[in-house]
């Protein structure tokens, strides 16, 4: 009797927990989801940084990104789509994916979620910043230690440059992404799809990093980028590399919509009308389903 009890009432406190409204639960995925990818992101180039090369170089932060961006989608998939990227859930409203009335939401809960990502990986490592150079938390120069957190242009790359290497770079990722979901090309197996994102990203960042790091998320970098500015890095993370902020923003939400719009014209759009369209879940927006 005991047990039946004890049972019941945890039944009865889960159900009091869950949440029943969809934008509610699509919020706390899209926040998750984007907290594990700036914690594993951030994480994997502060550990290459901080240690000076001696745990890490450009391919664990590259791997650990991508295989950050893996688990990030893997979290929210079922729930949100895992778009964990405001240039994703712009690009899904644009081409029909996302109710537009839903986007401001994905979009707050992407950016607090790489708030708190970046404030878990400043605490996580917070000893070894005050110990990289005596406490001193640099924006630019030789000890610099912000781009762990947020992109910055290289000395070389001018505005215009950096604006068109985001947009190309998001538009590829977008172009990518809606092929690899595309269950009406050759697509990919179920479940595998968050993999086949990663192995793109991959890609991506050996190929168009150079320039600026190649972050192609807005979220993932103004959110981190705040955290900086209040942590102790002051206003010069919005002032540093000619005023470089904007770019890692505006110039991805761009390239996305280019990106998806590209794919739709080009393949989506000519597909025959009896090939079989799988794995349709039309209230969930999932990467499965676009």
């Amino acid at each position: 009797q005991d047990t039946k009890m004890s049972r019941k009432s945890r039944r009865s406190l889960k159900e009091k927990l869950a949440l029943k409204n969809s934008w509610a639960k699509e919020a706390l995925s899209e926040f998750l989801g984007t907290f594990v990818l700036v914690v594993l992101g951030c994480g994997s180039t502060a550990q290459a940084v901080l240690s000076r090369g001696a745990s890490g170089d450009i391919v664990s932060i590259v791997v650990g990104t991508a295989m950050g961006i893996v688990i990030a989608v893997y979290t929210g998939a079922g729930v949100s789509g895992g778009h964990v990227n405001p240039a994703v859930s712009l690009a899904m409203s644009v081409t029909g994916r996302l109710k537009w009335r839903k986007l401001p939401v994905y979009l707050l809960a992407q950016l607090l979620g790489g708030f708190v990502g970046a404030a878990a990986v400043f605490g996580v490592y917070h000893d070894a910043l005050m110990a990289y150079n005596g406490g001193a938390l640099e924006v630019t120069g030789p000890n610099a230690t912000a781009h762990i957190f947020a992109t910055y242009p290289s000395p070389f790359l001018s505005l215009a440059s950096g604006f068109a290497d985001q947009v190309l770079a998001t538009a590829l990722l977008l172009l990518g992404i809606f092929a690899i979901v595309d269950t009406r090309n050759n697509g990919t197996p179920k479940g595998l799809e968050p993999i086949a994102i990663g192995l793109l990203v991959t890609s991506l960042a050996f190929s168009l990093a150079l320039n600026s790091g190649g972050v192609m998320n807005p979220a993932r970098d103004l959110g981190p980028r705040l955290l900086t500015a209040i942590a102790g890095w002051g206003t010069e993370v919005f002032t540093a590399g000619n005023n470089w902020w904007w770019v890692p923003i505006v110039a991805p939400l761009l390239g996305g919509v280019l990106g998806a719009v590209i794919y739709v014209v080009f393949i989506e759009m000519h597909h025959s009308e009896t090939q079989p369209q799988e794995n349709v879940v039309c209230d969930k927006y999932q990467l499965t389903n676009v």
